[in-house]
């Protein structure tokens, strides 16, 4: 056998042995129960509260529902107190579980300050750090942005500020404890640049990046730290769009989310929106990067979504 033969087999051993176990894994989500085990009591050995970020709606309402369900006390945070306190007395008329209402406006350079001084001494089991914000309803070009200044402080505060400094105001505890769990909300458009929502989808791509390096830093601890990337889910931000076999509803993405939660440091959420990232179903990962960013293409972007939000806002118009 010469050299060239040799690589050869060798390459396509790595290739076999790669993509079989990534098949393997694959099938292993199928059955989340059996290969992913978590207790019943799980969450609530954890500790005996659980924070939520952006927690007055969408995805963030849905975590707090889910962990109250799974036995912890809940402290929801958002900036409209009136939504808040609505979300508290449903939680606790339907689960029994206390709930503490945290009013802050992430954007701002100090909001974090008076979340730490309400939570010292608290024993929190978990951190949803779900708050995030667009720069636009609508995609528009970075320079389109009117007080453009005042927008980028305001994403790098909310969507990256934030996560880290909630991880660096809770992660101690959990360390001293030796167990906890912080779950940080990325996003599908952090998988490719994404141009027209260019500052968000960079700011994902951070919620990750911390994410992942955080659970190599302290899983020797006992503590699970897990970037969770969802595609579509009928939110606000989505502009509340029917469910389906691809959309999903908050409360179907979180129950389907926490089912996943020892699978490895990056999950998006769901089956079907893993299937759509890693074997390109119906996914914009699917189109050469040219047509993506084409004119064409964002101008067809920029239409679409203006259609949705139209739609969305009709829709919301209707539920009051």
């Amino acid at each position: 056998m010469d050299f060239w033969e040799f690589s050869c087999m060798s390459l396509g051993a790595a290739f076999v042995v790669y993509y079989g176990l990534k098949l393997i894994l694959f099938g292993r989500m199928l059955l989340p129960n059996f290969f992913f085990p978590l207790p019943k009591s799980f969450f609530s050995s954890m500790g005996e509260w659980a924070v939520v970020t952006g927690a007055s709606e969408g995805i963030g309402r849905a975590y707090a529902f889910a962990l109250a369900e799974r036995g912890l006390n809940v402290v929801i945070i958002s900036r409209t107190k009136e939504k808040l306190d609505k979300v508290a007395q449903k939680i606790s008329d339907t689960t029994d579980q206390k709930v503490k209402v945290l009013v802050a406006d992430f954007t701002k350079d100090n909001a974090i300050n008076s979340i730490e001084d309400e939570l010292k001494g608290m024993n929190i089991g978990v951190l949803v750090n779900n708050v995030a914000m667009l720069v636009s309803t609508l995609p528009e070009k970075f320079l389109a942005s009117p007080n453009l200044d005042q927008m980028i402080t305001k994403i790098i505060n909310c969507n990256v500020k934030t996560m880290a400094k909630m991880c660096k105001v809770i992660l101690p505890g959990m360390v001293d404890r030796g167990s906890g769990v912080i779950i940080n909300i990325s996003s599908g458009a952090a998988a490719i640049p994404f141009p027209l929502y260019t500052l968000y989808s960079a700011s994902k791509i951070f919620v990750e990046r911390v994410s992942q390096g955080l659970q190599v830093e302290y899983k020797d601890r006992g503590i699970i730290i897990q970037a969770v990337a969802p595609y579509s889910v009928s939110t606000q931000m989505n502009f509340y769009q029917p469910t389906s076999t691809f959309v999903l509803s908050p409360e179907d993405f979180v129950s389907s989310s926490l089912q996943y939660l020892r699978v490895g440091d990056r999950i998006y959420g769901s089956l079907i929106h893993t299937m759509m990232v890693r074997h390109r179903v119906m996914s914009v990962c699917t189109l050469p990067r040219g047509m993506l960013f084409s004119d064409s293409m964002q101008k067809n972007l920029q239409e679409y979504v203006r259609i949705q939000n139209q739609n969305g806002s009709h829709k919301t118009q209707a539920l009051q």
